[in-house]
């Protein structure tokens, strides 16, 4: 039943039922109630299982470190990333529930991390020590963020959007590849990228941002911004009108009045996100920038959107969470960004300044979009500046020491 129950999730999206979770099963929808009293406990028993995968490949991961017959770091962490990913793609269902709540619940349980992580990540980050002994890992950076950033990166390979049927392995080794060796061509300083053309359009944008505010007493905009709220706290899908009227203080005619359905009401709370980061990214790609100074700007423009608009984001992730995988996003438009993305990448590939050992540029591509937006716990730890003096040292340098 379980089993069946995240095949079907993972195609269908969370929404699905307990009636078509037992049509799966080949059982009557009465008998599944029988082991679980709910559909939260059902739920529940696919992240317990998800959970306890991840804790087995921490736990075999910190053995074989510790083997006289080791092999070299490098190749027990891209080991490591490519189970990380086997498993998210085995428990596509329980990666889908877990990603819209973040870190504490993606990675599963505390275990002996600096950072209150799980067993992969603490695995992980023994595995970043023990190659900053042998100087194989730089030794300027914090390597609980590291092994954070990492494990989180790696697991959403389980998501279609970032993995979109590759061979998991490949795309595990992409990500590893990213993050272990970085992507630019040849070093780069902070005041260099700071100076950048493209940067300057991406801080123009955040700057515009910060005295952005709805206006207050109008109610569609109480409405609007009780919406955003309860989409964000809830989720779309569970929110209600009723919800949405109580959070405004507002009657449920009067809500349906100014915004219409849930549907109209998320369309028009998301446009104008999607549109604000859409323009801003098109404006950094037509700048007079090399490709790795457009990376960094584009990154600094997802940091801070990130801080400046987390209920649009975690609707965003919702979505993710939500919607099966082929159903396309038509407000965010992610056929756009890959395109755009995918001719940044080659054309950064071909004049040397940028440099990737990967045959697969559809991999390549999405990867680089999922690692440019970091976890948001890391942005709430590190603030926006330090998030960004982080992602340079993962997605363009590289943790790793770079061989003259």
């Amino acid at each position: 039943m379980l089993q069946a129950a995240n095949t079907v999730i993972a195609h269908h999206g969370i929404g699905t039922s307990l009636q078509q979770i037992a049509d799966a099963s080949g059982i009557l929808v009465g008998s599944l109630y029988h082991h679980f009293k709910s559909k939260d406990a059902l739920h529940a028993a696919l992240n317990q299982r998800y959970r306890a995968d991840l804790d087995r490949i921490g736990g075999a991961a910190k053995a074989k470190l510790a083997r006289s017959d080791a092999a070299p770091v490098d190749e027990q962490i891209i080991e490591l990333c490519r189970e990380m990913a086997r498993c998210a793609v085995k428990h596509q269902a329980a990666l889908q529930m877990s990603f819209f709540e973040g870190r504490s619940k993606n990675i599963g349980p505390a275990e002996e991390t600096d950072r209150n992580g799980s067993a992969v990540e603490a695995a992980m980050l023994q595995l970043l020590r023990e190659g900053r002994k042998t100087e194989y890992i730089r030794a300027d950076l914090d390597l609980a963020t590291v092994a954070d950033r990492i494990c989180q990166s790696v697991l959403h390979v389980g998501l279609d959007v970032i993995r979109h049927d590759a061979p998991t392995d490949d795309v595990a080794d992409v990500l590893s590849q990213i993050h272990l060796e970085g992507v630019a061509g040849h070093d780069t300083t902070h005041e260099d990228l700071d100076r950048s053309r493209a940067f300057a359009v991406a801080d123009g944008v955040v700057k515009s941002w910060v005295d952005e505010n709805e206006a207050a007493g109008d109610n569609a905009s109480r409405v609007r911004t009780a919406a955003r709220t309860e989409f964000s706290r809830k989720g779309f899908e569970v929110t209600t009108i009723r919800d949405i009227a109580s959070a405004a203080g507002l009657p449920p005619g009067t809500v349906y009045r100014h915004l219409g359905s849930k549907d109209e009401m998320l369309k028009s709370i998301m446009l104008s996100f999607t549109q604000k980061i859409g323009d801003a990214w098109a404006d950094i790609m037509r700048s007079d920038s090399s490709p790795t100074e457009k990376l960094d700007a584009l990154c600094w423009l997802n940091i801070n959107a990130l801080k400046r608009f987390p209920d649009e984001f975690r609707i965003q992730l919702a979505w993710m969470r939500q919607s099966p995988p082929e159903i396309a996003e038509p407000m965010w438009s992610f056929d756009t960004r890959v395109r755009e993305m995918s001719a940044l990448l080659s054309e950064g590939i071909e004049s040397g300044d940028l440099v990737v050992k990967t045959p697969r540029e559809d991999i390549l591509t999405r990867c680089a979009i999922g690692v440019l937006w970091i976890p948001p716990n890391i942005v709430r730890e590190l603030g926006t500046r330090a998030s960004l003096i982080h992602s340079r040292d993962t997605v363009l340098r590289g943790v790793a020491i770079r061989q003259p």
